[in-house]
């Protein structure tokens, strides 16, 4: 049987731009110390900074939390997972 994603509610709180906590992650598609490409429900998101740190990713509740100095979160409409950014590395 497919296993169906449930429609989870999409938030973003960015406390001091030291920490940010998310909700509504699908998959995080790549990550370093400088940028972290996240699925969510409401598309592609990109956080930039420096010294980023993912410090939990529950991926049953989509609840993620991460550190560092976030200069900033850009979203994009792609929210096809097939077009991720290690699906594309490896094809």
């Amino acid at each position: 049987m497919a296993e169906e994603h449930r429609a989870l509610p999409h938030t973003a709180i960015l406390e001091n731009r030291k920490r940010l906590t998310l909700t509504g992650v699908r998959a995080v598609e790549g990550f370093d110390a400088e940028t972290v490409t996240l699925t969510t429900q409401l598309g592609v998101l990109t956080v930039r900074g420096s010294a980023l740190h993912i410090e939990r990713f529950d991926v049953e509740t989509g609840e993620l939390a991460m550190d560092g100095e976030v200069c900033a979160l850009v979203y994009s409409a792609d929210t096809d997972p097939g077009r991720g950014f290690f699906r594309r590395m490896l094809r």
